[in-house]
């Protein structure tokens, strides 16, 4: 049985792995020193035998918990039949998947597979300026506007969307065409902005990596509104807080009958597996022609197969019940918990994608803080330098729930600071 606060160095098989991994992967991440090594439900164990309560879900990707025997059902069948034949040929996992996706979806007519948030989003850039060209907008008409504290992805399109110039450092020359509303849910600023050159708004229905900040449902409307005024597309990225994260199937949908013109999606659409949609609506239904995009990957039955299963689970409105009801509690144990130990300026999210944000004294400590809390059994992840950020699995139960805030109730209490 774990014994926590872990005291004990990591074994010494552990520590080997930990050492290749620093000598043969590139230097651009900075994981924890630990391996881990197999996950049940809500929990993952390490390669040393500690258990943690996975209040993080892989970054909202996981959203079925590790090891769904539905899923797992799923790959293996369709790991036995057919792994990859290029979209030269039809297979049928991709056809389900992208009918129920359009099924599911009041505004979308055709769905785009590929392999990832980011080229989600490099696919929806580009959608956006074939569009304009085909309007007859000259280069210089077809910019996109997207807000301060978004994220986007990491492709240099991608990354020039994401309004946050860490980002951005050392990546120059970035490509034209994207100006920044400050701040986001001010609709007076972002009227400002739009000109003849403005094609499209990009937006977080709840921008994540920003800090988990919502969407206000009025600024929603009003954005749909300036882009049927300017006739210019709305883009809604729920790459992150999609796919039932918000105890709704798509975040965009608590602005009761909005339509956006495009949305992408990835993460949680696969639950682990690596995939990622864009899907359009009628207005741009026929931009994508034969030869103007593409992915070698895009589509891939096996990861179609299991996102096919994970989306049915997904849109069940029992999981979605269990997402309100476990939200409820959440916010609950954290007003309880700040009550005691006075650590949060403020809580906020919808459904299980919550953010806690740190008072001043905890500025630039909320790494350190989930790093501390790891050490007490329980992985809760961070949104920028002063929010804590919980992403856990949709379907976690009761028990798993009250054992990580319990856990991450201890570890708070014994930070030092």
């Amino acid at each position: 049985m774990t014994h926590y606060p872990l005291t004990t160095p990591s074994g010494a098989a552990s520590k080997q792995l930990i050492e290749r991994g620093k000598q043969f992967w590139t230097q651009n991440y900075a994981p924890r020193s630990m391996i881990l090594d197999h996950g049940k439900g809500s929990v993952v164990w390490d390669k040393d035998g500690n258990d943690y309560i996975d209040l993080g879900s892989g970054i909202a990707v996981c959203s079925l918990g590790h090891q769904e025997p539905d899923l797992v059902a799923a790959l293996e069948q369709q790991a036995r039949k057919l792994w990859h034949t290029s979209n030269i040929f039809y297979t049928e996992p991709p056809i389900e998947l992208a009918e129920k996706l359009v099924n599911l979806t009041p505004f979308a007519k055709r769905v785009y597979f590929c392999n990832s948030g980011a080229e989600a989003n490099e696919a929806a850039i580009k959608i956006i300026r074939k569009w304009a060209a085909n309007q007859g907008r000259s280069p210089h008409e077809r910019e996109i506007i997207s807000f301060t504290g978004s994220f986007h992805g990491r492709t240099v399109a991608s990354v020039t969307a994401t309004a946050q110039p860490k980002y951005h450092e050392g990546f120059e020359p970035l490509p034209a065409g994207f100006t920044y509303c400050d701040p986001f849910n001010d609709l007076e600023a972002l009227e400002k902005l739009i000109t003849p050159k403005t094609a499209a708004i990009i937006l977080e229905p709840i921008q994540g990596e920003g800090g988990i900040i919502p969407a206000k449902r009025d600024f929603l409307r009003g954005v749909r509104a300036l882009c049927d005024k300017h006739n210019i597309l709305l883009v809604v990225d729920e790459i992150q807080c999609g796919m039932g994260r918000t105890g709704i199937l798509f975040a965009h949908t608590y602005a009761e009958d909005l339509r956006p013109d495009m949305m992408t999606l990835a993460k949680a659409l696969g639950c682990g597996v690596p995939i990622g949609a864009t899907l359009v609506g009628e207005k741009l239904e026929h931009i994508l022609q034969v030869g103007t995009h593409g992915s070698t990957y895009g589509g891939n039955p096996i990861m179609c197969a299991v996102a096919s299963v994970a989306l049915d689970k997904l849109a069940s409105p029992m999981l979605m019940m269990n997402v309100q009801q476990r939200s409820q509690e959440i916010f609950q144990r954290f007003a309880k918990m700040n009550e005691r130990l006075g650590m949060f300026r403020e809580i906020r999210g919808r459904g299980l994608m919550i953010g806690a944000e740190l008072i001043p004294a905890l500025h630039n400590k909320a790494a350190a803080i989930s790093e501390h809390a790891r050490t007490y059994g329980v992985l809760v992840l961070v949104a920028g330098p002063n929010v804590l950020r919980l992403l856990p699995p949709l379907n976690i139960t009761k028990t798993e729930l009250d054992t990580g805030m319990a856990r991450l109730e201890e570890a708070l209490a014994s930070y030092v600071y």
